[in-house]
């Protein structure tokens, strides 16, 4: 299932967001203009969904309502999010909408409480809350009805797409020092910490297939490097082991912990692209890479989603990224900060100064990337 359209009030940096959704969005701008943030909003309807969670822990885990509130609202304090859904992206209109609005509760314990809740499906409304119930015991409202099984029957598939949305930004150095970190810890692994134990339980024929893909993929990144392959130690705990071919014959067997930043980024990149067909969350993947490497990114990603019929959704300022031939101007998210007023994010197909740079000649990269960089960065050289 694809996003096809995202709406938002209020969320963190933004007063005001609609987005149309494609196969897959390249999101840019400048420092602390919120492009984790737009991310941040996939995750929390997934965090809303998924086994365990609920909107109570999904707010609480963002340190409140008052935290994801636009520090730019003013007179209109609701949190509202918008998602349209659909098995194709060009459906219209949508198979699925999902909308709510967050209010703080007044007094207590100042709890997320929803101010509504509605779902269409196929143009047609079939929740809309606060319903009578909710009206005679407005406890009903800190809960969505999205995470609850006995109530969502007619809109699950809304649930499942959520909870299936994939985020990954693997850290090197949690697989090198795992120590850094608690790896008991039942929340969220965004960084990677328990990426090999994801790979390990994967079954066995799939696991051995997607390390087969990515090995054939280092080899053309990471020549010395080959036969990659996972294996456990003597504590039981899981690594991944290539042969790195140096000056003796039979060369040397390394694990994780010896890869390189890079390798251990790509290996992670390719691992997420090839699991499951959900929604995948990158955030700047050019991350220790050769600029070579990140030129090939989007046509690597390209080809892979598109076998999966996958969305991809990424941030990033590479220009090796954005000078790639194949990205659309509606691809491309731009994100612009307006003083103390939030942060507007406009696609590039619908600002006509790009367009028009776009027709003269220029790149994605030389037409938008300027747009990201800081008015006076020139002056970061004075520093002293």
């Amino acid at each position: 299932m694809y996003f096809t359209r995202i709406r938002l009030k209020n969320w963190r940096n933004f007063v005001a967001v609609d987005l149309a959704l494609g196969e897959r969005l390249f999101i840019t701008g400048p420092n602390a203009s919120g492009k984790s943030n737009l991310l941040d909003v996939f995750r929390f309807l997934r965090d809303i969904a998924k086994d365990g969670g609920g909107l109570q822990l999904a707010v609480r885990d963002r340190l409140g309502l008052t935290k994801i509130r636009c520090l730019a609202a003013r007179r209109y304090p609701d949190v509202e999010i918008e998602v349209e859904l659909s098995e194709a992206v060009d459906t219209n209109p949508a198979t699925w909408r999902y909308a709510i609005g967050l209010r703080q509760e007044q007094r207590g314990a100042r709890r997320a409480m929803l101010a509504y809740e509605r779902v269409w499906h196929e143009g047609q409304q079939i929740l809309d809350r606060p319903d009578g119930a909710d009206k005679a015991d407005d406890q009903r409202l800190t809960q969505t009805h999205v995470e609850q099984i006995a109530c969502n029957k007619a809109f699950r598939a809304i649930a499942q797409a959520f909870q299936k949305t994939l985020y990954l930004h693997l850290v090197p150095q949690l697989l090198k020092y795992p120590g850094l970190a608690n790896r008991e810890a039942a929340t969220e692994d965004p960084f990677g910490l328990k990426f090999l134990d994801r790979v390990m339980e994967t079954p066995e024929k799939t696991r051995k297939a997607r390390l087969h893909k990515i090995e054939q993929a280092l080899k053309s990144a990471v020549p010395e490097l080959e036969q990659l392959t996972d294996t456990r130690d003597e504590r039981g705990r899981p690594h991944l082991e290539a042969l790195y071919r140096h000056w003796r014959p039979h060369g040397g067997r390394q694990r994780e912990d010896q890869f390189s930043d890079g390798t251990l980024r790509l290996v992670g990149l390719l691992w997420a692209l090839l699991e499951g067909d959900s929604l995948l969350l990158l955030e700047e993947p050019e991350l220790s890479l050769h600029s070579a490497i990140v030129a090939k990114l989007p046509s690597l990603m390209w080809r892979l989603q598109r076998a999966r019929q996958r969305q991809v959704i990424l941030t990033s300022h590479s220009s090796e990224i954005f000078s790639d031939k194949g990205i659309r101007p509606h691809e491309v998210a731009l994100l612009q900060t307006k003083g103390g007023e939030g942060t507007e994010v406009s696609l590039a197909s619908d600002m006509e100064d790009i367009r028009l740079l776009l027709e003269g000649g220029m790149t994605m990269a030389e037409a938008v990337l300027p747009l990201t960089a800081p008015a006076k960065v020139d002056q970061l050289v004075l520093f002293k």
